[in-house]
């Protein structure tokens, strides 16, 4: 007896990785894109793709958000994360959406970590006087046995029922514990109460809402495979340094070294320091150099100080030419203020046209609201003596008044709360200047103001330091 082979011939199988998927990502004012990408595609890379179809400026702080309307969650998509993975776990009838925004202290912790770990929540396992450096600090949270434990007194709602309980809560690389006798870490005393590995935390963007949490600074840990409020594992801090603290010191003993290797690349990819973002010039800009045709005869511009000051002056020339050809058609008030509010501050990233001072607020919150110095000195201190500071993300927009609309107002984060400026239009000599301290000091536009603004503090409490963007995907 014979065996004869059969060949048999299958049908080509795309590997799942090169299949394409279509995804929809949302912009703050709830526009949309609609984007094909492989199913493989990073959270990193879905940022990236978005900045280079929207011509965005890349310095570091473009983040993809998961947003869960019906449960009021949110959270910081990781950039190593896969997006279509992600999104297979929600269910067919949830409204669950990807946002794409700036989150200015996405990963600012590896800057400034003692900005984010106050004294009085950080623990360690071993004690030592010695002082401490930027890089054992991120090697104890990363990698080292010596890591540090966060603790501290968190609300928390138990299943069933509608009141919160107040319990000192520990927080270890094995995850987050509770003691059922006051404040002792006694390992008899302590109770688990939920671990990282398959579960995400969220922030509760309506808890006392949706959930009657005492407070607005609410967390919670979400099973990745479901989708309900049965779950959730719900807590809430007193503060937003205390929350920051919390969800900080997960997301790292979750993710570990790979966030800062994510923060590392970020730094690698663009070139250029997060600590001094600036747009990126193209080929051609490079090529130009500065000229002056003051004189006889023109010469190349040679002194920095005298390039950058001679450019300025002809941005300033180039507005004053504009007014001055629109005037020729109509009165000066009007023609001034047509090229004011139309022309010149329209296009900026940092305007916002037709937004309430409720959305306004909305926007910084969502960008970013830590304040303080972003770039401090670093102090060498004990490794028990933390020293509780905050970052100043001075984050600011400029929008239309609502209640006059002659008028406009600069929106500007500063000790954690949203202020706002009215800037007042006002003639001298026929000409429409705009102020934001009753005329003591003018300005011909709005860039004016706002340039300013960003080298002198002026009446403002600080700088302008980063504008919050107008996204439209």
């Amino acid at each position: 007896m014979s065996l004869h082979a059969r060949r048999v011939t299958l049908p080509a199988i795309t590997p799942l990785v090169l299949q394409k998927r279509v995804i929809k990502v949302y912009s703050e004012d709830d526009t949309s894109r609609a984007l094909e990408v492989p199913s493989g595609i990073l959270a990193k890379d879905v940022c990236q793709l978005l900045i280079l179809k929207n011509h965005c400026i890349d310095d570091h702080n473009w983040t993809l958000f998961e947003n869960l309307p019906q449960t009021g969650l949110e959270r910081i998509i990781e950039d190593h994360e896969l997006v279509i993975e992600l999104q297979s776990n929600w269910g067919m009838e949830d409204e669950n959406r990807l946002y794409f925004r700036k989150n200015y202290a996405k990963y600012e912790f590896f800057k400034n970590p003692m900005n984010f770990f106050p004294d009085q929540m950080v623990l360690f396992s071993r004690e030592t006087n010695s002082a401490i450096t930027h890089a054992e600090i991120l090697q104890m949270f990363l990698s080292s046995s010596a890591c540090p434990e966060i603790h501290g007194h968190l609300y928390t709602k138990e299943q069933g029922k509608k009141s919160w309980k107040k319990l000192y809560f520990l927080l270890r690389r094995s995850g987050l514990y509770f003691s059922m006798k006051g404040t002792s870490k006694e390992p008899r005393h302590l109770q688990f109460f939920s671990e990282f590995n398959c579960s995400d935390v969220y922030v509760l963007i309506a808890g006392k809402k949706m959930y009657g949490a005492p407070t607005n600074y609410g967390f919670c840990f979400k099973p990745n495979n479901t989708g309900g409020t049965e779950d959730l594992k719900l807590l809430c801090a007193e503060d937003e340094e205390s929350r920051t603290c919390w969800v900080t010191a997960v997301r790292l003993f979750k993710h570990g070294m790979q966030l800062y290797q994510n923060y590392i690349r970020l730094q690698h990819r663009s070139g250029f320091s997060a600590q001094n973002v600036s747009p990126m010039r193209s080929i051609s800009e490079n090529s130009l150099v500065a000229m002056d045709f003051s004189g006889h005869k023109s010469r190349v511009i040679d002194n920095p100080t005298e390039a950058l000051s001679a450019a300025v002056e002809e941005g300033l020339s180039w507005r004053r030419k504009s007014c001055t050809r629109l005037n020729a058609h109509g009165s000066p008030a009007t023609s001034q203020s047509l090229i004011t509010n139309m022309a010149i501050h329209i296009s900026q990233p940092w305007f916002h046209h037709n937004i309430s001072r409720n959305e306004a607020q909305k926007l910084i919150l969502q960008q970013g609201h830590i304040d303080g110095p972003i770039h401090n000195i670093w102090r060498i201190t004990p490794i028990n003596k933390f020293r509780p500071g905050f970052i100043k993300m001075r984050v600011f927009l400029v929008r239309d008044s609502q209640s006059n609309p002659k008028t406009f107002v600069l929106s500007l984060c500063h000790g954690q709360r949203v202020k706002h400026f009215q800037i007042v239009p006002l003639e001298d000599n026929g000409e429409l200047l705009y102020t934001l301290d009753d005329g003591h000091t003018k300005f011909t536009d709005l860039i004016q103001l706002v340039e300013f603004y960003q080298l002198n503090k002026g009446m403002l409490p600080c700088k302008l330091k980063y504008y919050c963007a107008v996204v439209t995907v």
